[in-house]
């Protein structure tokens, strides 16, 4: 089965805004930095889901926000196989007040500079399409393909 998620990549003065997922025990991202998103609940939309997400998660309202791409993810380890469609956005156009990181029941909120986000724990993928958002590459298909955690495989536009 599918699952369907969002994730978005909030720019502020050369940062993105992460959230390191320490707070729940059964979660994928355990101990990695991500974007700001989540799961499609019934009937949203990617636009609705990555708005809803990003105000729950951060406090934060998008205003203005960029639909880059999907990535699929396929991934393999001893307890079967996981598939993820993932919507991505990018926005640098919010308001609100942020959460502080007690208040966040995902993990920890940080604005983290580009330059420093691959010293961070991450899934090697976040790296390829953190740079087709960078680089403004058009809207994009990409597909990831895990074994045991490790990216053995990917796809560009395909």
């Amino acid at each position: 089965m599918m699952i369907n998620t969002t994730l978005c990549y909030i720019e502020k003065d050369d940062s993105y805004l992460l959230l390191h997922r320490i707070k729940k025990n059964q979660d994928i991202n355990k101990g990695k930095w991500i974007g700001i998103g989540g799961k499609f609940e019934e009937n949203e939309s990617p636009y609705d889901c990555v708005k809803r997400e990003v105000k729950e998660e951060t406090g934060l309202e998008l205003q203005k926000v960029e639909y880059r791409g999907v990535v699929t993810f396929v991934s393999t380890d001893k307890n079967g196989t996981y598939n993820e469609m993932m919507h991505l956005f990018w926005s640098d156009s919010f308001t609100g007040v942020q959460k502080k990181s007690d208040d966040c029941d995902e993990g920890e909120l940080a604005w983290v500079p580009k330059s420093k986000m691959n010293e961070l724990p991450h899934w090697e993928s976040d790296e390829l399409f953190l740079d087709l958002i960078e680089k403004r590459v058009p809207f994009f298909s990409l597909k990831c393909v895990y074994k045991d955690g490790v990216l053995v495989d990917h796809l560009f536009n395909e």
